[in-house]
């Protein structure tokens, strides 16, 4: 906890906060595939399409979290009113888990306790991750630190939540499953309680403003007009053509991928968003060039980060079903759940969290620390490789033996220095190039990149191998888990090379800042 030392108390409480909030989401997502397959009787495609529309709604409504926090209601509501609707998302998941005798009503209250999760969390999630930015005056260069240090919060709750609701809900009998919700559902509430008593106390600005109240929209209209700065606006002409922009492209794009998709409406709201939005963003009247410019670097590379999570958020689904299945979880006669296997990676995440801000800073004074989009390949290029290392474990396995668990350790070991190299330095990025009018919209679009992965990753966790099926992806064919593997291998490799080439490019279009 040393890290901390240098940085804003108000960084504990936001670190705190995560951390309940994380255990809430990450509890419920180590068992929630199991529970799928196991409870509910779900098969393994069925149960994968329904993760992924889960967990990429997640983070498509971030989107409209943002722009609720930004225009109308701030922050701190928001974050109230998200982890309220989580906990009520959990509670309905116990319920869902109590009344498996009754089929139809479980489902249904799976569905209803998914709904409030993915509202509350789309509340939730980007405004807490821009309050971090505000603790801190424009420039400092402790910001890249204080959202990794933000970013080891999160993945404490990470690491506890599968152990804690595994050892609860994956115990080999469906009905057990709902006391790993009620937990999950328990540290939600409070999470609640914590930052309710807690916000007067901690969150303020460098000059001693409380944060988070007045939303950030007018908040900037306020400093602009104390400063006789003025933004472009769109006359009534431009309004109406940008209007008729967005029309034409949200049918036309809802008609594709209704063809690509054959009706899943989940997947076609969620890709037909992700370029919806960030259109409808640039078509803004009040953008100057160089905003314009910075928000092109977080679009381009959102959209590299979208090969990062689909093959890293492989984690809830088909590397799940990968260590229950495949891998031996035997340690001196005892069985390890094969949920805990998600608790690897905020471990892994906790020890480096607390080393990478020492590296970044030591190669800052040598001037060699990496810019962000070049940090974010690397990051790519280590998932590609933790792919690889596991793809020598399963070459030449024989069916039905069972592998070694130091495969699917070295994965997430590897996974989470590509993590650490990636995501809380995206987060950074978003928060330093984001006009501070769109801050937790921006953090939404950033966010809505990992809803499309998420939905992705789940159509690719569908090619997991079964007996008696054959799958395959353009033209690949997929038979055993090496072939599965291997798609992760190349997918997230040649990203990162494509990244690493464009990378001096973006660092002019962000103007100055590193």
């Amino acid at each position: 906890m040393s890290a901390l030392k240098g940085h804003p108390k108000g960084l504990y409480l936001i670190f705190a906060t995560s951390t309940a909030e994380r255990f809430s989401y990450y509890g419920m997502r180590a068992i929630f595939i199991l529970f799928l397959t196991q409870a509910l009787l779900f098969d393994k495609e069925a149960a994968a399409s329904i993760y992924g529309s889960y967990t990429g709604l997640v983070y498509l409504t971030p989107l409209i979290g943002g722009y609720i926090a930004d225009k109308y209601w701030g922050i701190r509501r928001s974050v109230f009113w998200g982890a309220v609707m989580m906990a009520v998302g959990q509670f309905l998941m116990f319920m869902s888990a109590s009344t498996l005798d009754n089929t139809n009503l479980a489902h249904w209250m799976m569905y209803g306790g998914l709904g409030f999760l993915i509202l509350g969390n789309g509340c939730f999630k980007p405004t807490v991750s821009s309050l971090v930015g505000q603790l801190y005056e424009p420039g400092d260069r402790r910001l890249d630190a204080a959202y990794t240090i933000f970013y080891m919060g999160v993945n404490v709750g990470s690491f506890a939540a599968p152990l804690i609701c595994g050892y609860l809900g994956d115990t080999g009998d469906p009905h057990d499953f709902k006391w790993g919700f009620l937990a999950a559902g328990i540290m939600t509430l409070f999470t609640v309680v914590l930052f309710e008593t807690q916000k007067n106390k901690y969150l303020f600005s460098p000059s001693g403003e409380p944060i988070g109240i007045i939303p950030d929209a007018k908040r900037e209209k306020k400093e602009d007009k104390a400063d006789h700065i003025s933004h472009p606006k769109l006359d009534k002409r431009t309004k109406v053509r940008n209007t008729l922009v967005i029309t034409i492209l949200t049918i036309a794009l809802i008609a594709f991928f209704n063809y690509a998709f054959e009706g899943d409406w989940v997947s076609i709201g969620i890709f037909t968003a992700c370029i919806v939005f960030p259109v409808l963003i640039l078509l803004d009247g009040s953008l100057t060039k160089i905003e314009r410019s910075r928000i092109f670097v977080i679009y381009i590379v959102a959209f590299f980060v979208i090969f990062f999570w689909a093959a890293y958020e492989q984690a809830g689904a088909s590397l799940t079903l990968f260590a229950s299945e495949q891998t031996n979880r035997d340690i001196f006669g005892w069985e390890m759940p094969a949920s805990w296997f998600q608790s690897f990676n905020p471990l892994f995440v906790v020890v480096l969290a607390y080393i990478m801000p020492g590296v970044w800073g030591f190669l800052n004074k040598r001037k060699m620390e990496p810019a962000s989009p070049t940090k974010q390949a690397i990051g790519l290029l280590l998932l590609s490789l933790g792919y690889l290392f596991i793809c020598f474990g399963v070459k030449d396995a024989v069916p039905g033996v069972k592998v070694s668990m130091i495969w699917l350790t070295g994965l997430y070991f590897i996974h989470t220095m590509g993590e650490i190299a990636l995501s809380p330095i995206g987060l950074s990025m978003v928060n330093k190039l984001s006009p501070l009018r769109f801050a937790s919209l921006m953090m939404g679009i950033w966010y809505l990149s990992t809803a499309t992965a998420n939905k992705f990753a789940g159509m690719l966790s569908g090619l997991y191998p079964e007996a008696g099926k054959v799958k395959s992806i353009f033209g690949y064919q997929i038979a055993t888990m090496y072939d599965f593997f291997m798609v992760f291998v190349v997918m997230s490799g040649v990203a990162s090379l494509i990244l690493f080439l464009l990378s001096k490019k973006l660092q002019k279009m962000m103007h100055g800042v590193e």
